[in-house]
């Protein structure tokens, strides 16, 4: 089975977004270097509207494109894949999505695409282990993510941490209870706009 990666852009105090779900200025760095991440997908990032192309600095394409091109299944809560109407049936990376949620995928919803939902953290990671073979699976943070990190089924836990302090909001490890230990960060990228870590789960 591939490596369980939970992961997300979060700010200096641990938010990935206000209580209102706005990500103020977590996402600028996607859009603020010279480097296409991958052709095709950019688009699909730019919820401003704005028609932005998904250009990093070249440091962060150099961490980013093999981490997305390693992932073969998403893992999300309901709540975002409601707030991004689940990317219009294309996720950012991957080619399937396992969706955490007690209700059933919305009636006539992109048919065509590999959308799974299921009630449930441990089934969703094995329906994602499935899915994704040998490939990564990444696990958005947030409730969900930390209810599968609590759970023993996170291998890593991967940050790009923004230099913003929101102070208040949704949090990387939404409402986790207790200590879980961490190895020495693996990854420690600085860029522009972004500090980009890595840490192994201690088990």
């Amino acid at each position: 089975m591939g490596t369980v990666i939970m992961h997300s852009v979060a700010s200096v105090d641990g938010f990935i977004a206000d209580r209102n779900d706005d990500v103020g200025p977590l996402h600028d760095w996607y859009f603020n270097g010279d480097t296409p991440i991958t052709e095709g997908v950019d688009q699909q990032y730019d919820h401003s509207g704005a028609g932005s192309r998904l250009k990093v600095s070249r440091v962060s394409a150099q961490y980013v494109r093999p981490m997305w091109e390693s992932i073969g299944t998403i893992v999300m809560g309901r709540h975002l894949f409601d707030l991004v109407n689940g990317w219009e049936g294309r996720p950012p990376a991957g080619d399937h999505v396992v969706v955490v949620s007690h209700r059933p995928k919305p009636e006539g919803w992109h048919p065509e695409a590999s959308y799974h939902f299921v009630d449930g953290v441990t089934a969703a990671i094995d329906q994602a282990q499935k899915l994704a073979g040998e490939r990564t699976v990444a696990v958005n943070a947030g409730e969900v993510g930390s209810q599968i990190l609590a759970a023993g089924l996170v291998d890593e836990v991967a940050m790009d941490v923004v230099p913003v302090v929101f102070g208040s909001g949704k949090r990387y490890f939404g409402s986790i209870d207790g200590q879980h230990l961490l190895e020495d960060p693996h990854v420690v990228i600085q860029s522009e706009g972004v500090l980009h870590l890595s840490f192994k789960v201690r088990r």
